[in-house]
């Protein structure tokens, strides 16, 4: 079962968050951070971003991956997620550009992108603590429903569904790339620690299904239910759909004092 934190807002689960990416940053200055885009965990981002300044941290050895990338918009596009790491991760905490890595979106190297993805992935080592949003149909990622649970880094198509939900960073949603670079669900898995963020009504159905529902390739972030070491946190209406609210916050309550999330 994974870890169920609520907390009261996006910034508190942030804050969360951060502290034990910076907590696994001081254990290993050559940590390997997966680094999700999306607005989940932009709160994360700013809390890491302040709690590096104010405690001196060096991050100049941690290496960051995100998850996925648009097929067919040039890297300085403002959307392309080359861009939004640069600007939302890569700047503000002061990571080493050369040792931050997103897919090659390039069409003419797409179909390969992915070979070249798990290769990084596995030269730089297990990935310490992944980062996870979830759409309102349960992917993570890009893995859109129907994806293998054993996937991949692959080249995917999108959904009109999630080109509608991500209209309102383009112009329209006939902006919106059709294809992506994602890593699979299977790559996902091999990180040591995940955490997903889910905040808002909107998520709740989803956040529900993930975490309750039966494991199925219907609702990609199910898989989580597969990891030894999952935190989940959500605000109090991402939470509502969830049975066993209760139970989850007994156990937070009376975490024993050794553990982290």
């Amino acid at each position: 079962m994974a870890e169920v934190v609520v907390v009261p807002d996006p910034d508190t689960g942030g804050q969360l968050a951060a502290r034990t990416v910076l907590d696994t940053v001081r254990r290993n200055p050559d940590a390997v951070l997966g680094l999700a885009t999306g607005s989940s965990p932009l709160p994360v981002y700013r809390a890491l971003a302040r709690l590096i300044a104010e405690e001196g941290v060096d991050v100049g050895r941690v290496s960051g991956f995100a998850l996925d990338e648009y097929v067919g918009l040039p890297p300085a596009h403002p959307e392309s997620y080359r861009s939004v790491i640069t600007r939302e991760v890569t700047v503000p905490l002061g990571l080493s550009p050369d040792r931050v890595h997103v897919p090659d979106g390039d069409p003419a190297r797409a179909d390969t992108a992915g070979e070249a993805y798990e290769r990084a992935l596995a030269a730089a080592g297990p990935v310490d603590v992944q980062l996870l949003g979830v759409g309102t149909d349960g992917h993570i990622g890009f893995n859109e429903p129907g994806s293998s649970l054993t996937s991949r880094t692959r080249l995917k198509t999108l959904t009109e569904q999630t080109r509608r939900d991500n209209a309102r960073f383009f112009g329209s949603v006939e902006e919106v790339p059709v294809h992506c670079v994602t890593q699979g669900i299977g790559t996902i898995l091999r990180a040591r620690h995940l955490i997903l963020l889910a905040f808002g009504a909107a998520k709740a159905d989803a956040v529900a299904a993930a975490v309750e529902g039966p494991l199925t390739a219907s609702v990609p972030a199910s898989a989580i239910q597969l990891h030894a070491h999952t935190t989940v946190i959500v605000d109090e209406p991402a939470a509502s759909r969830l049975t066993h609210l209760d139970y989850y916050r007994h156990a937070w309550a009376n975490k024993p004092a050794p553990q982290h999330i």
